[in-house]
């Protein structure tokens, strides 16, 4: 009964959602400082490193292996102001922005979904009050910021606010570079046929092709493109002019050729630890150069194509779900990209309306992380060299783990109908 009147109050799931990541927060700055395993992320201190040669006018990029925007390190500027208190500041914005993109859920499952406030908080708190996702952020990864973004686009588009997602899908891609396979799901999803042109084309399918591409390049369609293109090109422009060459490099370039091998879940770790040596002898054929073959046709290509006018958001779930799953390197931190559209598409999924079905892939995928894990700290704390057949052998559990729940989800929205899609154009 407490339970139930709990999730009828935004305020009160809203606020427990703050309280969590603040427990976490003053957590992290207490295992800092007493513990030899630290809380804050690797990554945080590259982070404020970077923002720190910004504040000495030179380039985010003097910071070894800052791989990303300016426009991060410029965010957290204020963690190179005097005063421990002011080192937290990027934490504290990433946290905000993970209750930020839970907001946004809420109303989207209100007014997309049609779901009441209790239903729709209960979902929004797969995000809010998930443990691993105030964790993620409150380490110092900057994904909560990236979930406004994508969560922001999500809502722009179902509200057919056209222009305003063009411009938040260039800012996503600036950001980080996987946001661009949503274009093709939303292009394809901005369907602005009526019934009666659909029957003109059912009537006239010998139509000449330069008929058909005038009728799918629609304005909404042309105003995504230009207004994502021309925000997206700005941005680098304008980066670009500041940081020159290395901002090219590090941003993008750098990602196409990445051989990252700590922590990292994918099947192809193994590989990419024996390239990383600087004494390896290079194959004359490097099978994970290749990874991103089936990883971008099924995420940017098959998976829109098959399912975008059925269910948008269960679509971004699916490709996002594909894009790392399949990705050569794959982190904790990323499942926090799919993870982003889990309250849209578990109301009708096989995974709540089959519990056993449901239980047993979310034990399967728990169980499939643990041993990759044990097997990492064997390797890193203790000097064991588990990289064959532990790590090597769990990472394919893994993947074989994370390949049949993406057969789910595409089942599941393969079942799902266009009009279920388009049943909301409210704005917030």
């Amino acid at each position: 009964m407490a339970l139930s009147s709990f999730f009828q109050s935004p305020r009160a799931v809203f606020s427990a959602s703050v309280v969590l990541r603040a427990v976490f927060l003053i957590y992290g700055l207490w295992q800092d400082v007493n513990s030899p395993m630290k809380y804050t992320d690797i990554d945080y201190y590259v982070f404020t490193d970077a923002a720190r040669f910004i504040a000495h006018g030179q380039s985010p990029y003097a910071r070894d292996t800052y791989r990303y925007t300016p426009l991060l390190a410029w965010l957290i500027y204020p963690t190179v102001w005097p005063g421990k208190i002011w080192f937290s500041f990027g934490k504290v914005l990433f946290a905000i922005g993970d209750v930020a993109a839970g907001w946004m859920m809420f109303r989207i499952l209100k007014d997309y979904r049609k779901m009441g406030d209790e239903r729709a908080l209960k979902f929004a708190s797969i995000w809010l009050l998930n443990p691993m996702v105030a964790t993620i952020s409150t380490r110092g990864s900057s994904e909560g910021l990236l979930g406004v973004f994508v969560t922001a686009l999500l809502w722009a588009v179902l509200a057919k606010r056209t222009a305003v997602a063009g411009f938040l899908l260039g800012i996503a891609v600036h950001f980080k570079i996987y946001p661009f396979v949503y274009a093709a799901s939303i292009i394809w999803w901005l369907d602005a046929d009526t019934i009666g042109q659909r029957k003109t084309k059912e009537e006239n399918p010998s139509r000449s092709t330069v008929k058909q591409l005038f009728a799918f390049l629609t304005p909404q369609r042309m105003t995504l493109a230009i207004y994502s293109f021309i925000t997206f090109a700005a941005l680098n422009v304008v980066m670009y002019y500041m940081y020159g060459y290395p901002f090219l490099e590090h941003s993008y370039f750098y990602h196409l050729i990445r051989i990252d091998h700590r922590h990292n879940f994918s099947p192809y770790n193994t590989l990419l630890y024996l390239n990383s040596s600087p004494h390896a002898t290079s194959p004359s054929f490097e099978l994970e150069r290749l990874a991103f073959v089936p990883q971008l046709l099924l995420s940017a290509v098959f998976t829109p194509l098959a399912l975008a006018k059925k269910d948008l958001p269960s679509t971004m779930l699916a490709q996002t779900f594909a894009f790392v799953t399949f990705n050569k390197v794959c982190t904790s931190q990323y499942f926090l990209w799919y993870m982003m559209f889990l309250p849209y598409y578990l109301p009708d999924s096989t995974l709540l309306q089959s519990p056993a079905i449901g239980i047993s892939a979310l034990v399967l995928w728990i169980i499939g992380q643990v041993a990759w894990l044990q097997q990492g700290f064997q390797l890193e704390f203790n000097g064991h060299s588990t990289f064959v057949p532990g790590l090597w052998a769990s990472g394919i559990l893994f993947f074989l783990v994370n390949v049949g729940l993406l057969g789910i989800i595409i089942n599941d929205t393969k079942s799902k109908s266009r009009s279920h899609s388009s049943a909301s154009k409210k704005t917030f």
